[in-house]
């Protein structure tokens, strides 16, 4: 389900008007059936995937937390992890890497064993598979308790507005506001409109007209000349931008209209003075999360020149992979 679509409108106000209708201590459960409806919308039998990653992380959260024994907590923390990144390494990555090796073995004469997989690849994994590693690695830390309530941890891994492709959400930011009971304010149904509307502006009106221009000269790049290739490399620097902050507005404004604040996932990135400026306004989420949870613990910048190179070149390539093979 897209947010541009006319099945998301009947969707966000049949939910939203259900949310403020029913008791506070259902409305969990009516979030986590409208998410897991949003989520099956695209292909109803990828839930299970979803399923298996929430089962694992709610029990690797709760043991880890519980045990005393520091490399017992870390086995529970790395089961954890290999779990996540085993189903995205399956459905993201499998036939990538299987490809690349059927032409180094071809090379060598050797035929390649490995089967090619049928498989589509889950919409949102990415996404969700890092709010959910970034909740295993803020209890690991001890920065986060662990959510003892399943029903709500599911829910802060899918919930709806920012599950697909919206911000990766840090666990102390959305459960307690998952606790919290909300009621219906003017100021936040106006805030989430204009949210919305904004993001609805920068998809539709700017995204998807721009596309138009530059798809038809990536589709034919030998037949086109200099000034056209200026212009639909502008034209795609802003398409880009309008499209991915577009969606990060509508997802805020449908968690702002039922008094939910998501993070501010873009902040003006082109007026960035420097490449790390430019990081710290690009996909903030995202940017942030490979800081705190692999640039950082690898030693970031404060170690020796060619390890700080190394660390850098880790997190480039790591980020490189994650928005696709």
């Amino acid at each position: 389900m897209l947010f541009n679509s006319i099945e998301f409108l009947f969707f966000f106000i049949v939910v939203t008007t259900a949310f403020f209708l029913i008791p506070h201590k259902f409305r969990w459960f009516l979030l986590l059936a409208a998410s897991s409806y949003f989520y099956m919308f695209f292909k109803p039998v990828y839930i299970l995937i979803l399923a298996f990653t929430i089962f694992i992380d709610y029990f690797a959260g709760i043991l880890i937390e519980n045990e005393h024994d520091k490399k017992r907590k870390k086995i529970f923390l790395i089961a954890s992890i290999v779990s996540n990144i085993g189903v995205l390494a399956i459905f993201k990555y499998y036939n990538f890497f299987n490809e690349n090796l059927t032409v180094l073995a071809n090379s060598f004469g050797v035929e390649n064993k490995f089967p090619v997989l049928e498989i589509l690849l889950p919409i949102g994994l990415s996404f969700h598979t890092f709010q959910a590693m970034s909740y295993t690695f803020e209890v690991y830390y001890g920065r986060q308790k662990a959510e003892k309530h399943m029903g709500i941890y599911a829910l802060y891994v899918m919930f709806y507005p920012q599950l697909v492709s919206g911000q990766i959400e840090r666990p102390q930011h959305i459960l307690p506001q998952l606790h919290q009971k909300k009621y219906f304010t003017y100021e936040n149904a106006i805030a989430g409109l204009n949210l919305i509307a904004l993001g609805l502006f920068k998809k539709i009106v700017v995204a998807d007209r721009l596309a138009v221009y530059v798809n038809s000269f990536y589709n034919d790049v030998e037949g086109a000349n200099s000034i056209s290739a200026f212009f639909a490399v502008c034209f795609f620097s802003i398409q880009i931008y309008c499209d991915f902050s577009g969606y990060s507005d509508i997802a805020r404004g449908t968690a702002k209209f039922m008094g939910y604040d998501l993070m501010v996932n873009f902040k003006n990135p082109y007026s960035a003075q420097s490449i790390s400026d430019f990081c710290n306004r690009w996909h903030i989420s995202l940017s942030t999360w490979f800081r705190d949870y692999l640039y950082i613990p690898l030693g970031g910048s404060w170690v020796p020149k060619w390890k700080w190179i190394r660390n850098l070149t880790i997190v480039f390539l790591l980020s490189g992979l994650w928005h696709g093979a």
